[in-house]
């Protein structure tokens, strides 16, 4: 497999004056014509969807089934939801002039409407994703009558607008491409679409993809390194940027380095002195509420959190990072024992992303045998709350997670988990909280307020917060609030397929163990074959897609 050529600056002049040209053409084009370039794309899809798998796994030195289930959930999968349930969006706009809620809004017990989205329409997500849900909770004040605000007039009464610079993510291969179609068909930007340098092996791909898109000149693609990407920053025709990466990476190109980013960030003097919008790190939370869990629950909700730390390799800004846990828990050392069986059960992986060695020794204090080609799972337990660690204040990106048991009676644990969530660990992206039923039955209200209580941008029970990116329809994103001097996990969001403004963060709902088995686990025997099927399904929904798609469900 080659690699495409770094982009010159002539090049990126080039594409930008072309995204120029075509920036009328993008704001003057109807509804119509944006839902047949939808649908257009998502053929392409489909289309390219093997040979875009079968790089990723090259890229990535994966040789298992459930490696390539990955990279097509992750790919073509996620690209092709996205796109199919947009053009469902955009149709319900021509037709009623708002999208098509999937259910009732619903007042919550914090003084805030909660708006659903999950499960979709029109993907037989009922049937597909069994037993979950998805509300996006409003921020005060919104009501009915203004959940969309002005967003729906991007499509609907669109205006010409500045191009914007996306700076693509270089692990999961669907996000430069839904942040990217966000911005475009959403927002109706023109895009500047820069891969990262770890993802340029994707670039023919993409180039076949957007196609129907370049050749108007709405969205161009360049390649390239850091230089590539900071001479587009600077580009006078680029009039905003949005980035998926760290924080680190975000605060050098907003405020600089070293002694000069101290200073500029002290004088509130920016080095890129143009809107930001970002998705960043998180030391993603999974809290444990205490209470008494039927062996198979356990064994279910441990195996769903090894999942979620290695899918991807733990190269996910959505990988667990810390599981809290209550010290006076009886069932914990029984939890801890399947977590880590359930860990050894999944093959270690080649760790493909830039600097993970150095990373892993960083924040787990043991050395790796250069001569050792994959990384371990690794789980730290037993860590102190009041621990001084980077495992709580900088996000690893590599397969660590700490388990952090808090003191405390069960009465107050989830109120001192919260705020340890909130005040210890760094980010603002997304959590978990796996929770009894009796506590769900008995305690609703309080729950509530602890899920309103909780700084992240999603919070999903008994459930990986990876559901949340992947159904598309949620916003994804950091929870509204921060700045560019203390970004966190980011500023603004993406996907957010019902255009709702004004919102909090998302909460997503689960059972404590689903049936069928989720595909995303990697003990799923039929995972592959059902990813497959999920992509035709999702390019031409149908009655006739569902047997080869539920059958092997049933038996995985």
């Amino acid at each position: 497999m080659s690699l495409p050529a770094t982009s010159s600056f002539t090049e990126i002049d080039t594409a930008l004056a072309r995204l120029s040209q075509g920036a009328d053409d993008l704001a003057t084009a109807s509804l119509a014509d944006r839902i047949r370039l939808t649908e257009a794309v998502l053929q392409r899809v489909q289309r390219t969807a093997r040979d875009w798998v079968q790089r990723c796994c090259e890229a990535k030195s994966i040789t298992t089934s459930h490696g390539r289930t990955e990279e097509i959930l992750g790919g073509p999968g996620t690209v092709a939801r996205y796109l199919r349930l947009l053009a469902n969006v955009l149709g319900q706009i021509v037709q009623t002039g708002q999208p098509t809620l999937p259910g009732r809004v619903r007042p919550t017990t914090v003084d805030r409407l909660a708006v659903p989205v999950v499960p979709a329409r029109g993907v037989f997500d009922a049937l597909v994703f069994t037993g979950l849900r998805a509300d996006v909770w409003m921020q005060r004040g919104v009501d009915e009558a203004n959940l969309h605000g002005q967003l729906i007039d991007n499509v609907v009464r669109p205006q010409a607008k500045p191009i914007q610079l996306v700076l693509g993510a270089g692990n999961v291969s669907s996000i430069p491409v839904t942040d990217a179609l966000s911005k475009l068909l959403q927002e109706g930007v023109p895009v500047l679409l820069k891969l990262n340098p770890v993802m340029d092996y994707l670039k023919p791909v993409f180039d076949e993809v957007f196609a129907p898109l370049s050749d108007r000149g709405w969205i161009q693609i360049v390649a390239g390194d850091g230089q590539t990407g900071a001479y587009a920053c600077s580009h006078e025709t680029i009039g905003a940027v949005h980035i998926t990466g760290s924080h680190h990476t975000h605060d050098a190109i907003v405020w600089g380095v070293g002694d000069e980013r101290a200073e500029r960030k002290a004088s509130n003097r920016p080095l890129l002195d143009k809107p930001m919008t970002s998705e960043l790190g998180n030391v993603s939370p999974w809290i444990i509420v205490p209470g008494e869990y039927t062996e198979r629950q356990l064994r279910f909700q441990a195996t769903n959190i090894a999942a979620s730390l290695t899918n991807n390799a733990g190269f996910n800004c959505l990988t667990t990072r810390a599981i809290v846990t209550s010290r006076s828990w009886p069932q914990r050392e029984r939890f801890l024992q399947l977590l880590r069986e359930a860990l050894a059960a999944v093959p270690e992986r080649v760790p493909y992303y830039p600097g993970a060695r150095e990373r892993y020794t960083r924040f787990s204090g043991r050395d790796i045998d250069d001569t050792h080609k994959h990384l371990p799972w690794t789980l730290l337990d037993g860590i102190s709350p009041d621990t001084q660690t980077p495992l709580f204040t900088d996000e690893s990106f590599v397969c660590i997670c700490a388990e952090v048991p808090i003191p405390g009676s069960t009465e107050t644990f989830l109120e001192a988990a919260v705020d340890f969530c909130n005040n210890r660990l760094f980010g603002t992206l997304c959590s978990a909280i796996t929770v009894p039923d009796s506590f769900r039955r008995t305690q609703s209200a309080r729950l509530e307020r602890a899920i309103d209580a909780m700084n992240y941008g999603s919070v999903c029970l008994n459930q990986w917060p990876g559901l949340v990116y992947g159904l598309m329809t949620p916003p994804w994103g950091a929870r509204p609030g921060g700045d560019l001097r203390d970004v966190q996990s980011g500023l603004g969001s993406v996907h957010n397929l019902y255009f709702l403004d004004l919102f909090d963060k998302t909460v997503f709902y689960g059972p404590l163990c689903n049936f069928p088995k989720p595909v995303w686990f990697p003990s799923h025997q039929r995972s592959e074959q059902i990813a497959w099927k999920l992509v035709d399904l999702f390019a031409q929904p149908g009655l006739g897609q569902l047997p080869g798609l539920l059958i092997p469900a049933l038996r995985g």
